[in-house]
Protein backbone atom coordinates (compact mmCIF):
# COMPACT_ATOMS: atom_id res chain seq x y z
CA UNK A 1 0.00 0.00 0.00
CA UNK A 2 1.30 3.27 -0.90
CA UNK A 3 0.84 7.01 -0.03
CA UNK A 4 1.47 10.15 -2.32
CA UNK A 5 0.54 13.69 -1.40
CA UNK A 6 -1.83 15.01 -3.07
CA UNK A 7 -3.27 17.61 -1.21
CA UNK A 8 -2.05 19.41 1.68
CA UNK A 9 -3.27 18.16 5.08
CA UNK A 10 -3.43 21.85 6.75
CA UNK A 11 -3.93 24.15 3.96
CA UNK A 12 -3.60 28.22 4.70
CA UNK A 13 -7.82 29.03 4.85
CA UNK A 14 -8.91 31.73 2.96
CA UNK A 15 -12.53 32.23 4.66
CA UNK A 16 -13.39 36.07 4.50
CA UNK A 17 -15.80 35.53 6.40
CA UNK A 18 -18.41 35.52 4.24
CA UNK A 19 -18.35 31.44 3.40
CA UNK A 20 -15.41 31.24 1.32
CA UNK A 21 -13.95 27.47 0.72
CA UNK A 22 -10.57 27.25 1.91
CA UNK A 23 -8.21 25.93 -0.42
CA UNK A 24 -8.65 22.17 0.76
CA UNK A 25 -12.30 22.42 0.21
CA UNK A 26 -11.53 24.20 -3.87
CA UNK A 27 -9.51 20.88 -4.34
CA UNK A 28 -12.15 18.49 -3.13
CA UNK A 29 -14.36 20.34 -5.25
CA UNK A 30 -12.00 20.49 -8.60
CA UNK A 31 -11.08 16.81 -8.09
CA UNK A 32 -14.98 16.10 -7.98
CA UNK A 33 -15.62 18.42 -10.92
CA UNK A 34 -12.92 16.68 -12.72
CA UNK A 35 -15.46 13.46 -12.00
CA UNK A 36 -18.09 15.19 -13.65
CA UNK A 37 -20.21 16.92 -10.70
CA UNK A 38 -20.70 19.97 -8.88
CA UNK A 39 -20.58 20.18 -4.99
CA UNK A 40 -24.09 20.30 -3.48
CA UNK A 41 -23.04 19.92 0.47
CA UNK A 42 -20.97 20.80 3.09
CA UNK A 43 -17.32 19.57 3.48
CA UNK A 44 -18.12 19.42 7.54
CA UNK A 45 -16.49 15.90 7.66
CA UNK A 46 -12.67 15.81 9.09
CA UNK A 47 -10.67 12.73 8.82
CA UNK A 48 -11.33 11.56 12.47
CA UNK A 49 -15.21 11.93 11.52
CA UNK A 50 -14.73 9.90 8.42
CA UNK A 51 -12.98 7.15 10.40
CA UNK A 52 -15.81 7.49 13.31
CA UNK A 53 -18.58 7.32 10.69
CA UNK A 54 -16.68 3.88 9.27
CA UNK A 55 -16.56 2.66 12.42
CA UNK A 56 -20.19 3.63 13.76
CA UNK A 57 -21.34 1.50 10.70
CA UNK A 58 -19.64 -1.73 12.11
CA UNK A 59 -20.42 -0.74 15.27
CA UNK A 60 -17.86 -4.06 16.59
CA UNK A 61 -19.17 -4.98 20.44
CA UNK A 62 -22.96 -4.90 18.75
CA UNK A 63 -22.54 -6.69 15.72
CA UNK A 64 -20.87 -9.53 17.63
CA UNK A 65 -23.18 -9.79 20.41
CA UNK A 66 -26.24 -9.69 18.54
CA UNK A 67 -24.16 -12.34 15.81
CA UNK A 68 -23.03 -14.22 18.97
CA UNK A 69 -25.53 -17.21 17.86
CA UNK A 70 -24.00 -18.02 14.42
CA UNK A 71 -20.55 -19.38 15.39
CA UNK A 72 -22.54 -20.49 18.79
CA UNK A 73 -24.32 -23.21 16.92
CA UNK A 74 -21.43 -23.73 13.69
CA UNK A 75 -18.61 -24.62 15.79
CA UNK A 76 -19.13 -23.42 19.41
CA UNK A 77 -15.69 -22.12 20.98
CA UNK A 78 -13.16 -22.83 17.99
CA UNK A 79 -15.97 -21.02 15.36
CA UNK A 80 -15.78 -18.13 18.15
CA UNK A 81 -12.51 -16.93 17.28
CA UNK A 82 -11.34 -19.06 14.47
CA UNK A 83 -14.83 -17.97 12.37
CA UNK A 84 -14.02 -14.61 12.91
CA UNK A 85 -10.19 -14.66 11.92
CA UNK A 86 -9.86 -16.23 9.11
CA UNK A 87 -12.88 -14.03 6.75
CA UNK A 88 -10.61 -11.07 8.26
CA UNK A 89 -7.84 -11.93 6.02
CA UNK A 90 -10.14 -11.77 3.19
CA UNK A 91 -12.61 -8.46 3.64
CA UNK A 92 -9.33 -6.90 4.51
CA UNK A 93 -8.22 -7.64 0.76
CA UNK A 94 -11.85 -6.39 -0.44
CA UNK A 95 -11.48 -3.20 1.78
CA UNK A 96 -7.89 -2.26 0.19
CA UNK A 97 -9.06 -2.88 -3.31
CA UNK A 98 -11.91 -0.60 -2.53
CA UNK A 99 -9.62 1.85 -0.63
CA UNK A 100 -8.07 1.93 -3.82
CA UNK A 101 -10.94 3.33 -5.83
CA UNK A 102 -12.27 5.75 -3.58
CA UNK A 103 -8.99 7.47 -3.36
CA UNK A 104 -8.82 7.89 -6.98
CA UNK A 105 -12.28 8.68 -7.63
CA UNK A 106 -14.30 10.60 -4.00
CA UNK A 107 -17.36 10.65 -5.19
CA UNK A 108 -20.96 10.00 -3.02
CA UNK A 109 -21.59 7.98 -6.01
CA UNK A 110 -19.06 5.53 -5.10
CA UNK A 111 -19.36 2.00 -6.24
CA UNK A 112 -21.19 2.15 -9.46
CA UNK A 113 -19.55 5.45 -10.27
CA UNK A 114 -16.37 3.00 -9.87
CA UNK A 115 -17.65 -0.06 -12.21
CA UNK A 116 -18.88 2.61 -15.10
CA UNK A 117 -15.08 4.08 -14.95
CA UNK A 118 -13.33 0.62 -15.07
CA UNK A 119 -15.93 -1.33 -17.56
CA UNK A 120 -15.27 -1.58 -20.91
CA UNK A 121 -17.42 1.16 -22.79
CA UNK A 122 -19.39 -1.10 -23.93
CA UNK A 123 -20.21 -2.52 -20.72
CA UNK A 124 -20.23 0.49 -18.58
CA UNK A 125 -23.84 1.37 -18.36
CA UNK A 126 -24.87 -2.66 -17.07
CA UNK A 127 -21.81 -2.60 -14.92
CA UNK A 128 -23.84 1.04 -13.35
CA UNK A 129 -26.65 -0.76 -12.90
CA UNK A 130 -26.00 -3.67 -11.58
CA UNK A 131 -23.54 -2.25 -9.42
CA UNK A 132 -26.11 0.40 -8.29
CA UNK A 133 -29.02 -1.89 -7.66
CA UNK A 134 -27.21 -4.22 -5.21
CA UNK A 135 -25.63 -1.27 -3.04
CA UNK A 136 -29.09 -0.05 -2.40
CA UNK A 137 -30.58 -3.60 -1.51
CA UNK A 138 -28.01 -4.41 0.43
CA UNK A 139 -27.77 -0.81 2.18
CA UNK A 140 -31.33 -1.01 2.87
CA UNK A 141 -31.05 -4.53 4.19
CA UNK A 142 -28.59 -3.49 6.57
CA UNK A 143 -30.46 -0.72 7.63
CA UNK A 144 -33.50 -3.74 8.42
CA UNK A 145 -30.93 -6.66 10.24
CA UNK A 146 -29.11 -3.82 12.41
CA UNK A 147 -32.36 -2.34 13.61
CA UNK A 148 -33.94 -5.57 13.87
CA UNK A 149 -31.22 -6.48 16.19
CA UNK A 150 -31.51 -3.13 18.12
CA UNK A 151 -34.80 -4.20 18.88
CA UNK A 152 -34.06 -7.88 19.69
CA UNK A 153 -31.68 -6.24 22.00
CA UNK A 154 -34.32 -4.81 23.71
CA UNK A 155 -36.50 -7.21 24.11
CA UNK A 156 -34.04 -9.50 25.67
CA UNK A 157 -33.38 -6.26 27.50
CA UNK A 158 -36.62 -6.45 28.95
CA UNK A 159 -36.44 -10.05 29.64
CA UNK A 160 -33.39 -10.24 31.28
CA UNK A 161 -34.65 -7.21 33.56
CA UNK A 162 -38.08 -9.17 34.81
CA UNK A 163 -36.20 -12.14 35.06
CA UNK A 164 -38.33 -13.58 32.21
CA UNK A 165 -41.61 -12.34 33.24
CA UNK A 166 -41.67 -10.21 30.35
CA UNK A 167 -42.00 -11.66 27.51
CA UNK A 168 -42.52 -9.66 24.46
CA UNK A 169 -43.51 -11.83 20.52
CA UNK A 170 -42.89 -11.36 17.35
CA UNK A 171 -45.53 -7.97 17.28
CA UNK A 172 -43.95 -6.32 20.28
CA UNK A 173 -40.41 -6.60 18.27
CA UNK A 174 -42.18 -5.33 14.90
CA UNK A 175 -43.58 -2.16 16.87
CA UNK A 176 -40.79 -1.59 18.49
CA UNK A 177 -38.81 -1.72 15.39
CA UNK A 178 -40.97 0.80 13.55
CA UNK A 179 -40.56 2.76 16.31
CA UNK A 180 -37.05 2.52 15.98
CA UNK A 181 -37.32 3.68 12.08
CA UNK A 182 -38.89 6.62 12.78
CA UNK A 183 -37.25 7.74 14.80
CA UNK A 184 -33.84 7.51 13.14
CA UNK A 185 -35.63 9.02 10.13
CA UNK A 186 -36.33 12.33 11.98
CA UNK A 187 -32.27 12.37 13.36
CA UNK A 188 -30.91 11.76 10.22
CA UNK A 189 -33.03 14.49 8.31
CA UNK A 190 -30.66 17.12 10.59
CA UNK A 191 -27.56 18.76 8.58
CA UNK A 192 -24.38 17.57 7.68
CA UNK A 193 -22.58 19.93 10.60
CA UNK A 194 -24.73 17.73 13.53
CA UNK A 195 -23.86 14.92 12.05
CA UNK A 196 -20.75 15.06 11.89
CA UNK A 197 -20.06 16.05 15.23
CA UNK A 198 -22.13 13.80 16.77
CA UNK A 199 -19.46 10.60 15.05
CA UNK A 200 -16.73 11.77 17.68
CA UNK A 201 -19.28 10.81 20.56
CA UNK A 202 -20.37 7.86 18.74
CA UNK A 203 -16.72 6.54 18.28
CA UNK A 204 -16.09 7.17 22.32
CA UNK A 205 -19.22 5.23 22.67
CA UNK A 206 -17.80 2.35 20.48
CA UNK A 207 -14.61 2.25 22.05
CA UNK A 208 -15.84 2.48 25.83
CA UNK A 209 -18.21 0.20 25.39
CA UNK A 210 -16.18 -2.39 23.56
CA UNK A 211 -13.04 -2.20 25.75
CA UNK A 212 -15.42 -2.34 28.66
CA UNK A 213 -16.92 -5.62 27.31
CA UNK A 214 -13.92 -7.56 26.12
CA UNK A 215 -12.33 -6.88 30.37
CA UNK A 216 -15.29 -7.63 31.99
CA UNK A 217 -16.01 -10.95 29.82
CA UNK A 218 -12.41 -12.08 30.48
CA UNK A 219 -11.92 -10.94 34.15
CA UNK A 220 -15.29 -11.83 35.42
CA UNK A 221 -14.98 -15.65 33.23
CA UNK A 222 -11.54 -16.55 34.82
CA UNK A 223 -11.12 -20.28 35.25
CA UNK A 224 -15.13 -21.36 33.47
CA UNK A 225 -13.14 -22.33 30.41
CA UNK A 226 -9.37 -23.84 29.71
CA UNK A 227 -7.58 -21.59 27.57
CA UNK A 228 -7.35 -24.96 25.22
CA UNK A 229 -11.14 -25.79 25.09
CA UNK A 230 -11.75 -21.60 23.93
CA UNK A 231 -9.31 -21.71 21.16
CA UNK A 232 -9.84 -24.96 20.06
CA UNK A 233 -12.81 -27.36 20.90
CA UNK A 234 -15.31 -27.79 18.14
CA UNK A 235 -19.28 -28.52 18.77
CA UNK A 236 -21.46 -28.45 15.55
CA UNK A 237 -24.97 -28.18 16.63
CA UNK A 238 -26.50 -26.78 12.89
CA UNK A 239 -28.01 -30.35 11.85
CA UNK A 240 -25.20 -30.20 9.15
CA UNK A 241 -23.16 -33.35 9.32
CA UNK A 242 -20.34 -31.90 7.66
CA UNK A 243 -18.32 -30.52 10.13
CA UNK A 244 -16.15 -28.15 7.56
CA UNK A 245 -19.76 -26.71 6.18
CA UNK A 246 -20.56 -26.04 9.34
CA UNK A 247 -17.54 -24.24 10.63
CA UNK A 248 -17.95 -22.28 7.55
CA UNK A 249 -22.02 -20.85 8.08
CA UNK A 250 -19.95 -19.27 11.22
CA UNK A 251 -18.43 -16.89 8.81
CA UNK A 252 -21.73 -15.30 8.54
CA UNK A 253 -21.12 -13.30 11.24
CA UNK A 254 -17.78 -11.42 10.22
CA UNK A 255 -19.15 -11.43 7.19
CA UNK A 256 -22.22 -8.98 8.39
CA UNK A 257 -20.24 -6.91 10.65
CA UNK A 258 -17.62 -6.34 7.88
CA UNK A 259 -20.04 -4.31 5.64
CA UNK A 260 -20.74 -0.64 5.78
CA UNK A 261 -17.46 0.65 5.23
CA UNK A 262 -18.07 1.92 1.87
CA UNK A 263 -19.87 4.24 3.50
CA UNK A 264 -16.41 6.42 3.31
CA UNK A 265 -16.87 6.61 0.43
CA UNK A 266 -20.50 7.93 0.09
CA UNK A 267 -20.02 10.48 2.43
CA UNK A 268 -16.36 11.90 0.38
CA UNK A 269 -18.43 14.71 -0.71
CA UNK A 270 -19.78 15.66 2.57
CA UNK A 271 -15.47 15.23 3.62
CA UNK A 272 -12.63 17.29 4.10
CA UNK A 273 -9.67 16.20 2.08
CA UNK A 274 -11.65 13.34 0.69
CA UNK A 275 -9.66 11.45 -1.49
CA UNK A 276 -6.94 10.92 1.80
CA UNK A 277 -9.30 11.26 4.31
CA UNK A 278 -12.18 8.26 2.66
CA UNK A 279 -9.31 5.58 1.55
CA UNK A 280 -7.56 6.10 5.30
CA UNK A 281 -11.42 5.90 6.70
CA UNK A 282 -12.17 2.42 4.85
CA UNK A 283 -8.73 0.64 6.02
CA UNK A 284 -8.73 1.71 9.36
CA UNK A 285 -12.12 1.14 10.29
CA UNK A 286 -11.92 -2.48 8.68
CA UNK A 287 -9.03 -3.10 10.61
CA UNK A 288 -10.31 -1.90 14.03
CA UNK A 289 -13.14 -3.66 13.64
CA UNK A 290 -11.21 -6.91 13.11
CA UNK A 291 -9.07 -6.50 15.70
CA UNK A 292 -11.53 -5.85 18.47
CA UNK A 293 -14.19 -8.24 17.15
CA UNK A 294 -11.19 -11.01 17.30
CA UNK A 295 -10.71 -9.81 20.88
CA UNK A 296 -14.62 -9.22 21.72
CA UNK A 297 -14.90 -13.34 20.09
CA UNK A 298 -12.15 -14.68 22.58
CA UNK A 299 -13.37 -12.98 25.59
CA UNK A 300 -17.14 -14.42 24.28
CA UNK A 301 -15.28 -17.73 24.46
CA UNK A 302 -14.05 -17.76 27.38
CA UNK A 303 -17.28 -16.98 28.76
CA UNK A 304 -19.01 -19.75 27.03
CA UNK A 305 -19.50 -21.72 30.23
CA UNK A 306 -21.47 -24.46 28.24
CA UNK A 307 -22.50 -24.33 24.40
CA UNK A 308 -25.39 -26.80 25.22
CA UNK A 309 -26.64 -24.70 28.05
CA UNK A 310 -26.75 -21.33 26.47
CA UNK A 311 -28.37 -22.93 23.45
CA UNK A 312 -31.19 -23.80 25.33
CA UNK A 313 -32.03 -20.26 26.60
CA UNK A 314 -35.49 -18.65 26.06
CA UNK A 315 -33.54 -15.11 25.42
CA UNK A 316 -34.14 -13.96 22.04
CA UNK A 317 -30.72 -13.39 22.18
CA UNK A 318 -29.13 -16.02 23.99
CA UNK A 319 -25.97 -14.11 24.38
CA UNK A 320 -27.86 -12.62 27.12
CA UNK A 321 -27.41 -15.85 29.60
CA UNK A 322 -23.64 -15.38 29.23
CA UNK A 323 -23.96 -12.09 30.05
CA UNK A 324 -26.29 -13.18 33.26
CA UNK A 325 -24.26 -15.94 34.13
CA UNK A 326 -20.30 -14.06 34.09
CA UNK A 327 -21.39 -10.41 35.33
CA UNK A 328 -24.54 -10.68 37.09
CA UNK A 329 -27.79 -8.84 36.77
CA UNK A 330 -26.52 -5.74 37.09
CA UNK A 331 -23.45 -5.95 35.68
CA UNK A 332 -25.01 -7.41 32.69
CA UNK A 333 -28.42 -5.22 32.42
CA UNK A 334 -25.43 -1.96 32.70
CA UNK A 335 -23.35 -3.68 29.39
CA UNK A 336 -26.61 -4.80 27.60
CA UNK A 337 -28.30 -0.96 27.89
CA UNK A 338 -24.95 0.54 26.68
CA UNK A 339 -24.79 -2.28 23.25
CA UNK A 340 -28.52 -1.26 22.43
CA UNK A 341 -27.70 2.13 22.73
CA UNK A 342 -24.81 1.82 20.55
CA UNK A 343 -26.86 -0.27 18.39
CA UNK A 344 -29.51 2.46 17.71
CA UNK A 345 -26.60 5.17 17.11
CA UNK A 346 -25.22 2.05 14.18
CA UNK A 347 -28.64 2.60 12.65
CA UNK A 348 -28.51 6.05 12.30
CA UNK A 349 -25.34 6.10 10.82
CA UNK A 350 -26.46 2.96 8.49
CA UNK A 351 -29.45 5.52 7.60
CA UNK A 352 -27.33 8.41 6.76
CA UNK A 353 -24.76 5.96 4.44
CA UNK A 354 -27.85 4.66 2.70
CA UNK A 355 -29.88 8.05 2.09
CA UNK A 356 -26.66 9.10 0.20
CA UNK A 357 -26.40 6.38 -2.39
CA UNK A 358 -29.91 6.75 -2.62
CA UNK A 359 -29.15 10.26 -3.57
CA UNK A 360 -26.47 9.57 -5.53
CA UNK A 361 -28.17 6.79 -8.15
CA UNK A 362 -31.18 8.96 -7.98
CA UNK A 363 -28.80 11.32 -9.29
CA UNK A 364 -28.13 9.94 -12.61
CA UNK A 365 -32.18 8.96 -12.85
CA UNK A 366 -30.98 6.05 -12.16
CA UNK A 367 -34.28 4.86 -9.40
CA UNK A 368 -38.29 5.49 -9.91
CA UNK A 369 -38.74 8.52 -8.56
CA UNK A 370 -35.49 10.04 -8.95
CA UNK A 371 -36.59 13.65 -9.08
CA UNK A 372 -37.35 13.04 -5.23
CA UNK A 373 -35.15 10.96 -4.24
CA UNK A 374 -32.27 13.65 -5.66
CA UNK A 375 -33.32 16.69 -3.94
CA UNK A 376 -30.79 18.49 -1.44
CA UNK A 377 -33.32 20.33 1.50
CA UNK A 378 -32.70 23.91 1.05
CA UNK A 379 -32.15 24.32 5.44
CA UNK A 380 -29.90 21.40 6.30
CA UNK A 381 -28.21 20.94 2.91
CA UNK A 382 -28.47 17.58 3.38
CA UNK A 383 -31.32 14.76 0.97
CA UNK A 384 -33.99 14.11 3.29
CA UNK A 385 -36.45 12.75 1.21
CA UNK A 386 -33.82 9.91 0.02
CA UNK A 387 -33.57 9.28 4.07
CA UNK A 388 -37.63 8.61 4.30
CA UNK A 389 -37.08 6.81 1.22
CA UNK A 390 -34.75 4.20 2.92
CA UNK A 391 -36.46 4.50 6.18
CA UNK A 392 -39.55 3.63 4.25
CA UNK A 393 -37.96 0.43 2.34
CA UNK A 394 -36.32 -0.52 5.44
CA UNK A 395 -39.83 -0.97 7.27
CA UNK A 396 -40.94 -2.95 4.16
CA UNK A 397 -38.41 -5.33 5.14
CA UNK A 398 -39.08 -5.21 8.40
CA UNK A 399 -41.88 -7.36 8.05
CA UNK A 400 -39.52 -10.67 7.58
CA UNK A 401 -39.77 -9.38 11.74
CA UNK A 402 -42.26 -12.31 12.20
CA UNK A 403 -40.34 -15.08 10.94
CA UNK A 404 -37.86 -16.60 13.61
CA UNK A 405 -34.98 -16.73 10.44
CA UNK A 406 -35.80 -12.79 9.84
CA UNK A 407 -32.21 -11.88 11.32
CA UNK A 408 -30.08 -14.83 9.32
CA UNK A 409 -32.38 -13.57 6.09
CA UNK A 410 -31.84 -9.91 6.34
CA UNK A 411 -28.13 -10.10 7.58
CA UNK A 412 -27.27 -12.81 3.98
CA UNK A 413 -29.05 -10.42 1.75
CA UNK A 414 -27.38 -7.17 3.36
CA UNK A 415 -24.12 -8.84 3.02
CA UNK A 416 -24.81 -10.70 -0.68
CA UNK A 417 -25.90 -6.88 -2.12
CA UNK A 418 -23.37 -5.18 -0.34
CA UNK A 419 -20.32 -7.47 -1.55
CA UNK A 420 -21.43 -8.07 -4.97
CA UNK A 421 -21.36 -4.33 -5.37
CA UNK A 422 -18.07 -4.14 -3.54
CA UNK A 423 -16.36 -6.71 -6.15
CA UNK A 424 -18.26 -5.48 -9.22
CA UNK A 425 -15.55 -2.39 -9.65
CA UNK A 426 -12.88 -4.75 -8.28
CA UNK A 427 -13.45 -6.93 -10.95
CA UNK A 428 -13.26 -4.52 -13.61
CA UNK A 429 -10.11 -3.00 -11.76
CA UNK A 430 -8.32 -6.28 -12.52
CA UNK A 431 -9.62 -7.01 -16.46
CA UNK A 432 -10.57 -4.29 -18.48
CA UNK A 433 -9.97 -1.44 -16.08
CA UNK A 434 -6.28 -2.20 -15.17
CA UNK A 435 -5.04 0.88 -17.37
CA UNK A 436 -7.79 2.65 -16.54
CA UNK A 437 -7.39 3.95 -12.57
CA UNK A 438 -5.46 7.28 -12.11
CA UNK A 439 -3.90 6.53 -8.48
CA UNK A 440 -4.98 8.52 -6.08
CA UNK A 441 -3.07 9.24 -2.79
CA UNK A 442 -3.35 5.93 -1.94
CA UNK A 443 -2.79 2.94 -4.62
CA UNK A 444 -1.90 -0.45 -3.78
CA UNK A 445 0.85 -0.34 -7.10
CA UNK A 446 1.92 -3.93 -8.15
CA UNK A 447 -0.36 -5.52 -5.55
CA UNK A 448 -3.28 -4.23 -7.42
CA UNK A 449 -4.17 -7.44 -9.21
CA UNK A 450 -3.84 -9.77 -6.61
CA UNK A 451 -5.71 -8.47 -3.68
CA UNK A 452 -8.23 -7.11 -6.09
CA UNK A 453 -8.65 -11.03 -7.43
CA UNK A 454 -8.24 -12.46 -4.19
CA UNK A 455 -11.02 -10.44 -3.14
CA UNK A 456 -13.42 -11.52 -6.01
CA UNK A 457 -13.10 -15.03 -5.25
CA UNK A 458 -13.57 -14.35 -1.90
CA UNK A 459 -16.88 -12.95 -2.30
CA UNK A 460 -18.03 -15.53 -5.30
CA UNK A 461 -17.61 -18.31 -2.41
CA UNK A 462 -19.38 -16.08 0.48
CA UNK A 463 -22.67 -15.76 -2.13
CA UNK A 464 -23.09 -19.16 -2.44
CA UNK A 465 -22.50 -20.13 1.17
CA UNK A 466 -25.00 -17.05 2.26
CA UNK A 467 -27.95 -18.57 0.46
CA UNK A 468 -27.47 -21.93 2.22
CA UNK A 469 -29.99 -22.21 4.84
CA UNK A 470 -28.73 -22.38 8.27
CA UNK A 471 -30.13 -25.70 9.26
CA UNK A 472 -29.96 -28.94 7.87
CA UNK A 473 -34.05 -29.30 8.51
CA UNK A 474 -35.58 -26.79 6.44
CA UNK A 475 -39.26 -25.72 6.95
CA UNK A 476 -41.40 -22.19 6.72
CA UNK A 477 -39.84 -20.65 10.11
CA UNK A 478 -36.36 -21.45 9.28
CA UNK A 479 -36.07 -20.74 5.57
CA UNK A 480 -33.13 -18.50 4.24
CA UNK A 481 -35.84 -15.53 2.73
CA UNK A 482 -32.50 -14.29 1.79
CA UNK A 483 -32.76 -15.67 -1.91
CA UNK A 484 -36.23 -14.39 -1.94
CA UNK A 485 -34.80 -10.78 -1.54
CA UNK A 486 -32.05 -10.41 -3.53
CA UNK A 487 -33.53 -12.48 -6.65
CA UNK A 488 -37.35 -9.90 -5.98
CA UNK A 489 -34.28 -7.07 -6.50
CA UNK A 490 -32.90 -8.95 -9.48
CA UNK A 491 -35.60 -9.67 -11.49
CA UNK A 492 -36.84 -5.98 -10.79
CA UNK A 493 -33.78 -4.71 -12.33
CA UNK A 494 -33.07 -7.44 -14.75
CA UNK A 495 -36.60 -6.84 -16.28
CA UNK A 496 -36.25 -2.91 -16.13
CA UNK A 497 -32.64 -2.62 -17.63
CA UNK A 498 -34.14 -5.18 -20.62
CA UNK A 499 -37.60 -3.03 -21.02
CA UNK A 500 -36.22 -0.21 -20.47
CA UNK A 501 -33.24 1.20 -19.26
CA UNK A 502 -30.89 0.31 -21.69
CA UNK A 503 -32.22 2.37 -23.92
CA UNK A 504 -31.61 5.31 -21.62
CA UNK A 505 -29.26 4.91 -19.07
CA UNK A 506 -25.84 5.68 -19.68
CA UNK A 507 -24.37 5.38 -16.22
CA UNK A 508 -23.31 7.95 -14.19
CA UNK A 509 -24.30 11.66 -15.95
CA UNK A 510 -22.22 14.78 -15.10
CA UNK A 511 -23.94 17.54 -13.89
CA UNK A 512 -21.49 19.93 -13.92
CA UNK A 513 -22.94 21.88 -17.06
CA UNK A 514 -26.43 22.37 -14.10
CA UNK A 515 -26.77 26.66 -13.54
CA UNK A 516 -26.67 26.35 -9.56
CA UNK A 517 -28.97 29.37 -10.02
CA UNK A 518 -31.82 27.11 -12.12
CA UNK A 519 -35.35 27.61 -10.74
CA UNK A 520 -35.73 23.62 -11.24
CA UNK A 521 -36.27 21.65 -8.07
CA UNK A 522 -34.28 19.01 -9.14
CA UNK A 523 -30.76 17.97 -8.02
CA UNK A 524 -31.10 21.29 -5.97
CA UNK A 525 -32.21 22.74 -2.30
CA UNK A 526 -35.82 22.71 -2.15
Amino acid sequence: MEYTKEVDSNPESVDDGNGTLSAMHRADNALLRNLGYKSEFKREFSLLETISFSLSIMAVSCGTTTGYSYPLLSGGHFAMVWGWFIPCIFVTCVAASMAELASSMPTSAGLYYFSAKMASQKRSALASWITGWSNITGQVTLICSINYSCAELITTGIAMATDGAVVLGSGATFGILFAIHLTQAILCSAGTRVLARSMVLVLIVIMTTTISAIISLLVCSRGMVSPKDAFTKFENNTGWSNNVWAFILAFTTPMWCLTGYDSAAHIAEETSNAARAAPIAIMVGVLGTEILGWLMFIAFSFATYSVPDVLQSKLALPVGDVFLHVLGKRGALALWWSIAVLQYLTGCSQTVDASRVVFAFSRDDALPGSRWWKRVNRYTQTPVNAVWFVILLSAICGLLSFSVAAFNSLASAAVIGLYVSYVTPIYFRITSGRDKLKPGPFHLGRWSRPVGAIAVAWVAFMVVMLLFPYSQTVGPQTTNYAVVIILAVFIFAAASWIFSARRWFTGPIPNIACDAESSSSDGKPE
